[in-house]
Parts: structure tokens; C-alpha cells; sequence
């Protein structure tokens, strides 16, 4: 049987992607497969993309079969009769299918999920390697997932059938958009402000500013409502309401502080809610004499009953939860549908001598203006009414729980915001045209014939109520809170309706804050609350939350003084609604390509507005509880900013943080250069960052805080094992920099030599004007052992830094700085370590089985003694290890990997200023002096001179200094540079370059050429010769060095530069090997000779 997606077919150079491929599947029929062909020519897939109507699965099928394709298409399921298009063991064509046969698969919805998604499971699309290397090379990579692809198994269809079978399994409780958002929105919006506090707001602002009133808490809540669309169509909603939405744009800083508190807010929301509703029963226990204690005992005793009844249905469970709102929110309709109907009931003369006339054009009218009492006005009345708005974020906190939360959440929010604010404003229109502001409710209070009147409503409608001027009255819009029970056609009705208010609140809020308090425990943002993230049952129920609410809610309804802290929730909810707003804005103003929303109806600076207005109003409601708030707020942030918790959610703050950094980018390169902005901007050849922590530390120690630092490493050898190797590490790398607190970006290359890839980073590291002018490397101690390609590599190195006009800096301590060998001892034993717990945590485990079945005490022993000896074993493999090591664990070399860590104590920095090279060789010291761990070292300047001119040499360097404002502890004119240096010195500098030298002249000139060609690195004695006097000051300078510097702490010196061409690489390595030998820490320090000092301002 011959396969289509074999490899031969793959590699074909010839082979069309798109090209149809027939496949005889019959090896031993080939006479019927002859007959079948010339009957019934083939039938041919097309490849086709513009006709839409057949832009189904194309299927080739045997002839004959036609009806068995078309029934499978049509029924979308296989038979047993059918022909599955992907069967490879029937007598039939087999056809390529475009996306299912090759390894680079089609789109599909299961690569691009989560880890652990709910909907379906996460499939691993082919690697670009696995594509791109040869395919024979890939089945043994990656086999599972080219078979998956060619088998086109998981098709992005399953999601549904994933979904649905996991919800089966489970019993997963799902809601819709009514039931989830619209329903739990207008029941949390719809409080006991309707009924008992909106007649007095349309009494105080009258029916014009009321209805202002109403349409500005509703602008507030419908563009919040138009950002929390925005946000929520912009990719899955899981549970956690206003603080998923809050953390996923903004970050957890804001996340996690607004998250908590919106949690609290809820939970002490129950308590408010409970105490209205107490209350309400209290009054009537009063008006019938029945009270059980006293009024305060009896709303705390009933509060309690109430709270544990909802909790109860709680943690029953989402679906009876679900249920009781829906009960609530129909006897809520009953209560308002009995308003409208009770105002075109006609009237009685009790109800008149309260002020109720029904609809009157002269009641609309008197109505209409504001009469502001008692010390109100518009923004104190439109503080009371305020909180009625609230609560359009109550479906969107449970969206763990919505079917399509996308979809459910802008649809149902929006329209409970509607809904509701057609009742609000139906009821005060309808409420102040029926009802007078004062009415006594004394029926005899009637306009007699001849008396005067003051000209009110009331007056031509037959009643007199000017006496409410002069003295209070019970009754009217301004006096009474039962208005509404007045005019309705059923009282009764009325109480229910509140009772249905503050209980569907009272519930909402006690599901949506253990809800949202899960949410944030499960990110772990706060380390000591994830004890509740824990849920339990079928829908993942937050019962350890839902304790804790009840307790919350049990102490503010047993002791909190809820009149003080009613406007702080307020002003909590309002922060969510701010940041809300603000998340859309952000996330629009970043213009990161993520950000996508379905839901098209915003924009940005409207989100803003609303962002701005959410605070304005916190400060309108109660300026005191809004600092509370923001006080709150920002020490929540701030306490998260610091932990620093370890999630990347893709935020909007990190969209602008690049925006910011590039726009900044672009701009500095708008900016000239100038030497006063002069900044060592360096790369350090470190390889990877830990392997050379010495090297990065000194380079840090000057470019904290003030340039550029980038440590770099070069990958040679073959090039797909190093591209590999440096890809898998990149990440690795740099995150180790951050942990490490270095201020350090890492770039990594891939090269034929050493030297070709330092070449590029010279080249193509940095970004405008933020490109490196210096380079830091360490000094080459084994460079005597080292291939003479490894010398000319590194000196090519320096070479290439001073073509590109880099500034150079050589450092060299005297144990080296490569801790390999270190970091490789630590990482086995860390293993052994690791394996010694495991062992100790296996014996415990074993000492509890064996305890908690009561084996007897012989067997239970000798177990103990079993696993004893094992562990007694591993101990001594340790130690054996231990001593193993103990000879490369160079105890020396840690500690110099680590000496540019500590604080330097009192000391001196010594500067050998031996050559101008624009000022790098001072600046670098100077740098140092101003961090805090060299701040206690002073800079000695050493600089050569005349003999008879030492006073003058100091004058004038000592005026360039301090013109250049560098403070000095002290400045050494070095006169004898020049002269020879001591035979011993000179020797030693011989003995070390001797086998690295030709000496051609002790050979014939045909022996001599040849060794030049053979060894072209050798050092000539003709070169050597020509740089004798250089040679000398190297080996003089080193003995100067010995003499003046040696108690140094740092000593920084002029670097020499060889010709390139002329000097040979083995000379120079020997100058610099001469000059920085037996010394304490020192860099090697050359500008490139452009100034990076002045003394101008």
C-alpha cells in the first residue's frame, strides 16, 4: 500500500502543493482497477477559492459511491456504510487534501488556547524547525504531532463537542444573557431608592433637573457600561468579573488593588442591603405593635436570619440562585407595574388630603421647577440617588458562570441600563405629576367659598395646604417616603417590591463577591489569600468566599455604623467603574495590535470622559470617603508594584510602555549628539551572563542608572546546533539579569569565529542613538595555550572595536573570571540536595503507610532500617562528592567572581593618564567614585613628564582636572617611563615570548621564508627590533605599577595600540600580559580619541 504523505512524495521538487494525486490503494486487483478507470474517468478534486458556494470539504470518492459522500456530507456523521475521505485501507482513490496531509497544518482554534483550557484542549503546531529542516529528520523529531496533522484529527470543530461533552460530564451550570446579565443587572440597579427615595429627589430637584439627574447617573453607568462591552469582547471572559477585566488591560498592580476592594465592597453591599430590608420589616412590626426587643435588636436579629437564608441558597448552587432571582425580579415588575396602574385609579378624598390627585397638567407644571429644602441642592440630591445606578457590573462578575460571556455581557448590561432608566424616569415623571409637594392629610383642609388661597395646584383642585409653610407636614412628595405605596393600586404590593429590592441585591452582592474575591486569590497576586481560591462542586463554587462574606456582612450588620460607611462603597464601586473606563481608553490609546473588540459602539475619549466623571462624582458624594478610597487604592498598588507577582497578561500598560519607549527612541534620534550627554554605552563580551559575573559587575557599576550595558556572547560551531542552543537560552538569560537586579539587555549571535560574530554586535547592536561606543572584554589568560586562531580572534577583536570607533576597555583580575567550572560543582550538588529531600519525604510518607496499617513492629523495622541504610548511602555519596570536589571548587575564585559586589572600603582608584584619548581613561574612574560601593575610594592621577618640569606638569594637570570638576585625592608626574627596565623584568618578558618568535636571522633566507609562510604569526626579529623601545616601556611600566600601585583598589591605565598590520598578534598579547601582571584589579582603558569631557557649560 502506498501512501500519499510519505516522504518521497514530500521531497518531490516537482510536486505542486495544490496538484491532485491518484493513488491505486489495490496492489493485487489491478485488472478491476483498470476496468474501474476506463468506465468511469476519476473523479478530480478542484482547488478552487473563489466559488463560495462549494467551499465545503472536497471529497474524491470510487464511482458508485456517490450516494454514500452525499449522505455522509449531508447527515455530517459516518456510517457504517460510508466512506470516511481519510480511509487508506479501502479499494479506493485516495486524493490529497489540501492542509490535512502535509505537516504544515491548516488554522486551526486548538493552537492558539490556553494551557488548561475549559473549551477544548490545547494542540502544539509543528515548530517552524520541524517544517523547515528535512521531513525524514522530523518524523523522528516530532512524530505525534505530524501524525495529528495529517490525520486532520482535533479539527477546529470539536470545540463545541468538547464543550458540550465536558458540561454533560460535569453538570456545568451555564447561564445566558437573561438570565446571567439582564435579569441579576436590573434587579441590582432597581433598589429601594425607587420606592422610597425617588419621590423625595423629584420633589426637592422637581421633574426637570430630576430627570437630569437620572440622565446624568445614567451617563455614568452606560459609558461605563459601553467600556466593560469593549473590554469583554475582547477575547475569552473567565470568572472574576470587574476585576478579570480591570487586571487584563491594566496589569495586576491596578487588578489586584481594585480587585479587592470592589470584593469587600460587595461583601459589606450584603450588609446594606439585609439592614434595608430589616428595617422595612421593623417598621411594620412597629405599626402593628409586635416588636420583638427594640428596634436596633430587632433589625440586627432579623438581618441575621436574612443572611443566613442567602446564604443558603449561595451555596446551594448557581441554579438556585438563578432561580430565586428570577422569582424576585417578577413580584419587582408586579410592584412597578402596581404604581403605573394605581395612578390612573381615580382618587379618593383620603388620598387627596395626602396630595394625591392623579395626573394633573397644574401638578406637572408647579412640579416641573426645583424647590431645593433644608439645606439640598442638585449635586447633594443627585449624591442620594446615585447609588440606585450602581450595580450594572453584576452580570459581568459572574462570567465564569455565562455561556458566552462575550456575547451575554454588552447585550444583557446594556440593556438592564436601559430598561432601568426608562422605570426611574417613568416613575418620578409619573410620581410628581399626581402628587403635590405638601399635603396635610387632613380631609378637612378643603378651599371653602371665599377664602383665599395661595395659588398652588392643590388650591384650584379644591384643598388648602398653605399651613405646610408656616409648619411641617407629614405628607406630599417632600414629606412622605410611602408615596409610592400611596398611589399604587395595592399597598401591599409596594412593601413586596421593596422587600424584592434589597433581597435581590442583598443576593447578587453575596454571590459576586466570594466570586470575584476566587478570581483574584487564584492569580495569587496576594501570597496569603490563595487559602481562597479553592472551589468546590460542579460549578467550582467559592464556599470558603462565600464564609467570608458572611462573616464581613454579620459584623457590619452586628456593629459598623452603616450611615458612615455607605457613601466609601459607593465611592468603591465608582473607583471600578473609573478604572473600567480607564482600561478601555488605555488599552485603545496603546494601539496594540492585540486589542480587538467585537463590540464596536466606543471610543476612547469617551472612555476617558467617563473615567473623569466616575472621579468627579466620588468627590460630589463625600469628598472624605473618595481620599479614603484613593488612599486605599494607591497603598494597595503600591504593595504590588513591590512583590512584583509573576504573570504576564499581556496588559495595556505593557503595549504603552513600548509605544512610550519607541516613540522616545525616534525622538532622541532627532537629538544631536553632545559631549556634556556623553555616557559610557558598553557591550561586555560576558558569554552567558552568569559565567562571567565579574566582567558584568564592573561594567554595571558604570552604566547603572546611566548608559547602555548589553552582555553579549558569540555561538561557533556547526550553525543549527548553535542557532538551537542560542534560541532555548535567550529567555533564560535575560531573566536571569532581572532577578540578578542588572540593569542589562543580553543579545546572543551565532558565527562562523569568535571574531566575524563580535563583528556584528559592533555592527547591528543597539537602536538609534542608543548604540554602544564601548567595548568591555576580558582580559585572555590563557591565551599561551590558546591556537594561534584564538589569539588573532580576540586581537582582531580590539582591532575591529577601534575600526568602528568604539572605545576599548580590557579588564583583568588575577583569578580570571570564568566560574564555570563553579556554577557546574553547585548545580550537582543542588541535584544531590534535591534527591536527599526527596529521599527524607519518601521515608516519612513510607513511616505513615506503615503506622496507619498497623503492620506489625518486626516488619515495620526492618523497613525503617531498609530505607535507612539507602539514605545513610546517599549521605556518603554526597560527601564523597564534596571532597571530589573540593579542589576545583575554587574557594579563590568565587570570591574574586563576586569582589566588584562588595562595598569598597577606604582606598584609591589609580589613574595612569599616560595618553589623551579624549578623556575615557578619567571618566570611568570618576563614574565609579560616584556609586555607593566605591564612593569611599579617592582617585590618585599618575601621568608622564618632564624631570625639570614636575611643579608645571602638576599645575597644568591640575588645572585641566579641575576644570573638568573631577576631584582628586593627589597627582604623580612619572619622569622615568623611558629608561630601560631591570634585566630580571626583561628576561622574564624574553623567556615569554620566545616561543612565539621565528628567528629568521638565524637562518638561511630560503629556511626563513618558508617558516614565514608556514607560522605567518610568529613574532619576526625584525619586528621585534623595530617595537623595541615600546616592548621596553610595556616591562618598565609594569615595574612602575608594582612600585606606585600596588595597594591600589582599582587601577585604570591607558591602553597601548598596536598597528594593525605591523605589530603581530602574540607581540601585543605579550605587552599586555607584561603590563597588567601580578597587579591588583585593572582596566585597560583607550577612547577613540573623540571627547567625551569638557569644560564648557
Amino acid at each position: 500500500m502506498s501512501m500519499n504523505n510519505s516522504p518521497n512524495v514530500f521531497l518531490d521538487p516537482n510536486a505542486n502543493r495544490f496538484q491532485v494525486n491518484i493513488i491505486n490503494e489495490s496492489h493485487d486487483n489491478s485488472e478491476t482497477s483498470q476496468e474501474d478507470v476506463g468506465s468511469d474517468p476519476p473523479h478530480y478534486e478542484e482547488t478552487s477559492f473563489t466559488d463560495e458556494t462549494h467551499n465545503r470539504l472536497r471529497i474524491s470518492y470510487r464511482p458508485g459511491k456517490r450516494e454514500l459522500y452525499d449522505n455522509f456530507l449531508q447527515n455530517g456523521e459516518k456510517t457504517e456504510a460510508s466512506l470516511h475521505p481519510y480511509d487508506t485501507h479501502t479499494k479506493m482513490y485516495y486524493l490529497q487534501t489540501f492542509g490535512h496531509n502535509t505537516v504544515d497544518p491548516v488554522p486551526k482554534i486548538d493552537y492558539y488556547r490556553n494551557t488548561g483550557s475549559v473549551s477544548g484542549n490545547k494542540l502544539s503546531r509543528p515548530s517552524l524547525l520541524e517544517i523547515h529542516e528535512q521531513l525524514a529528520k522530523n518524523i523522528a523529531v516530532s512524530t505525534g504531532s505530524v501524525e495529528r496533522v495529517a490525520n486532520g484529527e482535533s479539527s477546529a470543530g470539536d470545540e463545541t463537542a468538547v464543550s458540550k461533552e465536558e458540561e454533560n460530564k460535569t453538570g456545568l451550570v451555564k447561564f445566558g444573557w437573561v438570565k446571567g446579565v439582564l435579569v441579576r443587572c436590573m434587579l441590582n440597579i432597581w433598589g429601594v431608592m425607587l420606592f422610597i427615595r425617588l419621590s423625595w429627589i423629584v420633589g426637592q430637584a422637581g421633574i426637570g433637573l430630576g430627570v437630569i439627574i437620572i440622565l446624568l447617573a445614567t451617563m455614568v453607568t452606560s459609558i461605563t457600561g459601553l467600556s466593560t462591552s469593549a473590554i469583554a469582547t475582547n477575547g475569552f471572559v473567565r470568572g472574576g468579573g470587574a476585576y478579570y477585566l480591570i487586571s487584563r488591560s491594566l496589569g495586576p498592580e491596578f487588578g489586584g488593588s481594585i480587585g479587592l476592594i470592589f470584593a469587600f465592597a460587595n461583601a459589606v453591599a450584603v450588609a446594606m442591603y439585609v439592614v434595608g430590608f430589616a428595617e422595612t420589616v421593623v417598621e411594620l412590626l412597629k405599626e402593628s405593635a409586635t416588636l420583638m426587643v427594640d428596634e436596633s435588636n430587632d433589625i440586627r436579629i432579623i438581618g441575621t436570619i436574612t443572611v443566613v437564608c442567602l446564604l443558603g441558597i449561595s451555596v446551594a448552587g448557581m441554579e438556585w440562585e438563578a432561580k430565586a432571582q428570577v422569582i424576585l425580579l417578577v413580584v419587582l415588575l408586579v410592584a412597578i407595574a402596581n404604581f403605573f396602574i394605581g395612578t390612573v385609579i381615580p382618587t379618593n378624598n383620603e388620598k387627596k388630603a395626602r396630595g394625591f390627585f392623579n395626573y394633573q397638567a397644574s401638578i406637572f407644571a408647579e412640579n416641573f421647577g426645583p424647590d431645593f429644602r433644608s439645606g439640598e441642592g442638585f449635586f447633594s440630591v443627585f449624591a442620594i440617588f446615585f447609588p440606585a445606578a450602581t450595580g450594572i457590573l453584576a452580570g459581568a462578575n459572574i462570567s465564569g458562570d455565562l455561556k458566552d460571556p462575550q456575547s451575554a455581557i454588552p447585550k444583557g448590561t446594556m440593556l438592564a441600563i436601559l430598561i432601568t432608566t426608562v422605570a426611574y424616569i417613568g416613575v418620578a415623571i409619573c410620581a410628581a405629576s399626581c402628587v403635590v409637594r405638601d399635603a396635610t392629610g387632613n380631609i378637612n383642609d378643603t378651599v371653602v367659598p371665599g377664602m383665599s388661597c395661595n395659588g398652588s395646584s392643590a388650591c384650584s383642585l379644591g384643598y388648602d395646604f398653605s399651613r405646610c409653610a408656616s409648619q411641617p407636614c407629614d405628607y406630599g412628595l417632600m414629606n412622605n417616603f410611602q408615596v409610592m405605596s400611596m398611589v399604587s393600586g395595592f399597598g401591599p404590593l409596594i412593601t413586596a417590591g421593596i422587600f424584592s429590592a434589597t433581597l435581590s441585591s442583598a443576593l447578587a452582592s453575596l454571590v459576586s463577591a466570594p466570586k470575584v474575591f476566587q478570581a483574584l486569590c487564584k492569580d495569587n497576586i496576594y501570597k496569603g489569600l490563595h487559602f481562597f481560591a479553592k472551589g468546590y462542586g460542579k460549578n467550582n463554587e467559592p464556599i470558603r468566599g462565600y464564609v467570608l462574606t458572611f462573616v464581613i456582612a454579620m459584623a457590619f450588620i452586628l456593629i459598623a455604623e452603616l450611615n458612615t460607611i455607605a457613601p466609601i462603597i459607593s465611592n468603591f464601586f465608582l473607583a471600578s467603574y473609573a478604572l473600567i473606563n480607564f482600561s478601555c481608553f488605555h488599552a485603545s490609546y496603546a494601539k496594540s495590535p492585540g486589542w480587538r473588540p467585537a463590540f464596536r459602539y466606543y471610543n476612547m475619549w469617551v472612555s476617558l470622559f467617563g473615567a473623569l466623571l466616575c472621579c468627579g462624582v466620588m468627590f460630589v458624594i463625600n469628598w472624605w470617603a473618595a481620599l479614603i478610597t484613593y488612599a486605599i487604592e494607591l497603598f494597595l498598588y503600591i504593595y504590588v508594584t513591590y512583590k512584583k507577582p509573576e504573570v504576564n497578561w499581556g496588559s495595556s500598560t505593557q503595549a504603552l510602555y513600548y509605544i512610550n519607549a519607541l516613540d522616545s527612541a525616534l525622538a532622541l534620534t532627532t537629538v544631536e549628539d553632545h559631549v556634556k550627554n556623553f555616557r559610557p554605552q558598553c557591550i561586555a563580551l560576558t558569554g552567558a551572563p552568569m559565567i562571567r559575573p565579574a566582567l558584568l559587575d564592573i561594567t554595571h557599576t558604570f552604566t547603572k542608572n546611566n548608559g547602555l550595558c548589553i552582555c553579549c556572547e558569540v555561538y561557533t560551531g556547526p550553525r543549527k546546533l548553535c542557532v538551537k542552543e542560542m534560541n532555548s537560552g535567550m529567555a533564560k538569560k535575560q531573566d536571569w539579569l532581572t532577578k540578578n537586579k542588572r540593569k542589562a539587555f543580553y543579545a546572543a549571535v551565532a558565527a562562523e569565529s569568535f571574531r566575524d560574530g563580535v563583528k556584528s554586535l559592533l555592527q547591528a547592536s543597539g537602536l538609534g542613538r542608543m548604540k554602544p561606543n564601548t567595548l568591555v572584554i576580558g582580559f585572555k589568560k590563557d591565551w599561551r595555550n590558546a591556537t594561534a586562531t584564538q589569539v588573532e580572534n580576540y586581537v582582531g577583536v580590539i582591532h575591529d572595536a577601534f575600526d568602528f570607533e568604539l572605545g576599548m576597555i580590557i579588564v583583568r583580575i588575577s583569578q580570571g573570571f570564568d566560574i564555570s567550572q563553579v556554577l557546574q560543582v553547585q548545580e550537582e550538588l543542588e541535584k544531590l540536595e534535591q534527591e536527599r529531600l526527596a529521599l527524607e519525604a519518601t521515608i516519612k510518607e513510607n513511616d505513615f503507610e506503615e503506622g496507619k496499617s498497623g503492620i506489625c513492629g518486626f516488619f515495620r523495622k526492618a523497613s525503617t532500617l531498609n530505607i535507612s541504610r539507602h539514605e545513610t548511602k546517599k549521605e556518603s555519596t554526597i560527601n564523597t562528592i564534596q571532597s571530589m570536589h573540593v579542589g576545583e571548587f575554587n574557594q579563590k575564585l568565587l570570591e574574586a567572581s563576586t569582589q566588584f559586589k562588595k562595598k569598597q572600603g577606604k582606598g584609591t582608584i589609580d589613574i595612569w593618564w599616560l595618553f589623551d584619548d579624549g578623556g575615557l581613561t578619567i571618566l570611568i574612574p570618576y563614574i565609579l567614585t560616584i556609586r555607593k560601593k566605591w564612593k569611599n575610594c579617592k582617585l590618585r592621577i599618575f601621568t608622564g613628564g618632564k624631570v625639570n618640569r614636575i611643579e608645571e606638569e602638576k599645575l597644568v594637570m591640575a588645572s585641566l582636572l579641575s576644570k573638568f570638576r573631577i576631584k582628586f585625592a593627589d597627582i604623580n608626574i612619572i619622569c622615568d617611563i623611558n629608561i630601560k627596565p631591570h634585566k630580571e623584568s626583561w628576561k622574564f618578558f624574553e623567556e615569554m615570548i620566545e616561543p612565539y618568535r621565528l628567528h629568521e636571522s638565524c637562518k638561511d633566507i630560503t629556511t626563513a621564508e618558508k617558516l614565514k609562510r608556514e607560522t605567518p604569526w610568529k613574532i619576526t626579529d625584525a619586528e621585534l627590533e623595530a617595537f623595541k623601545e615600546k616592548s621596553y616601556r610595556q616591562v618598565r611600566l609594569n615595574e612602575l605599577l608594582q612600585e606606585h600601585s600596588r595597594a591600589a583598589n582599582l587601577i585604570v591605565l591607558s591602553l597601548p595600540v598596536a598597528r594593525k598590520g605591523v605589530v603581530s598578534d602574540y607581540l601585543y598579547m605579550a605587552w599586555l600580559e607584561i603590563l597588567s601582571k601580578n597587579l591588583p584589579p585593572i582596566l585597560m582603558v583607550r577612547g577613540n580619541h573623540k571627547n567625551v569631557l569638557t569644560f564648557y557649560s
